[in-house]
């Protein structure tokens, strides 16, 4: 995901004598944050919700890169999935932690964990991401393939997160992340949510590290957002070349996860939430609700219209929460009323 012309950070004092020394460069900077007397022993359970057949998904920014900054409870109600970007990697490889932006204005984490019960207690499910346009973290032998589960596990008794998103875009390991995802699913249950949001180039084949990782791990999947943007022309699943930026793109490069191993409930398409949000790839969100009818329905489609429908095609995802309410929210105001009302 793509956090172009995001601000250095500085050292901060919160409220209650918080103190966070905050360093720019890499992966989301660590942090140190801790709240009151006591704070460091709460935990938060995960609230099962359910995830509903037809999902909105938006990724929310724990820093500011220019785009309106939210609280988490100030996330748009059509958003069904909430992923917090991003999680950290520490010095072990295959280890996450999170660290909160003091520049996103919480007075302290508990507030956070407050902000995720509530949207919890509101049927949405909120996972933490990891990875991103800056980040990464290794996952290469079993070894960091129980650290990343071990880790991942912990922040969602600390905080409690549904989940995880895995939007590695620097390289996967499908044999160690797939060990990592089915021991995180050991530990989590059946309710563990867990999404994907490869770019492209990562799911033209099922040869790719990231597609053989979704069909790995297909009985915990949830769904796969793939990035729709910050793209070249890539072949769609009739073999012709569909150009960023149409229906056809997202129709057409849509049909090769859904002909090629995974079920429509774990498709979904990935898309800015304004021109800001990425380089390239934003269509309007009428384009969106477009692609969803053609996919769904067989409906509005540009020149490539698929053998068959899927009716059952999981929804949309956006980068950002953020990017939206700072276009006026106008994708998640058409988006998400279409995705719910889908067949």
């Amino acid at each position: 995901m793509d956090r172009t012309h995001r601000k250095k950070r500085s050292k901060k004092l919160l409220g209650g004598g918080v103190a966070l020394a905050v360093a720019a460069g890499g992966l989301m900077a660590a942090t140190s944050l801790t709240g009151s007397a006591g704070a460091a022993d709460t935990k938060a359970d995960p609230t099962p919700a359910a995830v509903p057949a037809h999902a909105v998904t938006g990724y929310w920014q724990n820093f500011d890169n220019g785009a309106t900054v939210q609280k988490l409870g100030e996330v748009q109600d059509g958003y069904d999935i909430i992923a917090v970007a991003f999680a950290d990697s520490t010095d072990t490889a295959g280890e996450i932690e999170f660290n909160l932006d003091p520049e996103v204005g919480y007075a302290s984490e508990d507030d956070f964990k407050a902000d995720i019960a509530a949207k919890q207690e509101a049927g949405k499910n909120v996972i933490i991401s990891v990875g991103g346009e800056l980040g990464n973290v290794t996952v290469d032998s079993s070894e960091s393939a129980q650290k990343f589960a071990d880790s991942t596990y912990a922040l969602m008794e600390e905080y409690g997160f549904n989940g995880v998103d895995i939007d590695l875009e620097h390289g996967i390991n499908a044999q160690y992340m797939g060990e990592a995802l089915k021991s995180l699913s050991e530990k989590a249950g059946d309710d563990l949510v867990l999404t994907m949001a490869p770019q492209t180039i990562d799911m033209q084949t099922t040869d790719t590290e990231y597609f053989k990782l979704a069909l790995d791990v297909k009985d915990i999947l949830t769904v796969v957002n793939m990035q729709y943007y910050n793209s070249g022309s890539m072949l769609g699943c009739d073999g012709n070349v569909y150009q960023l930026g149409t229906v056809d793109f997202l129709t057409g490069l849509a049909c090769i996860q859904l002909e090629n191993g995974l079920d429509a409930d774990q498709v979904g398409i990935g898309v800015p939430a304004s021109t800001s949000g990425a380089g390239s790839g934003y269509v309007e969100p009428k384009v969106v609700t477009d692609a969803l009818d053609c996919l769904t329905k067989g409906e509005n489609c540009g020149e490539f219209k698929p053998e068959k429908t899927y009716p059952e095609l999981r929804g949309a995802m956006t980068w950002s929460t953020n990017w939206d309410a700072s276009n006026g929210d106008g994708w998640v105001d058409t988006v998400a009323p279409h995705v719910h009302d889908l067949p």
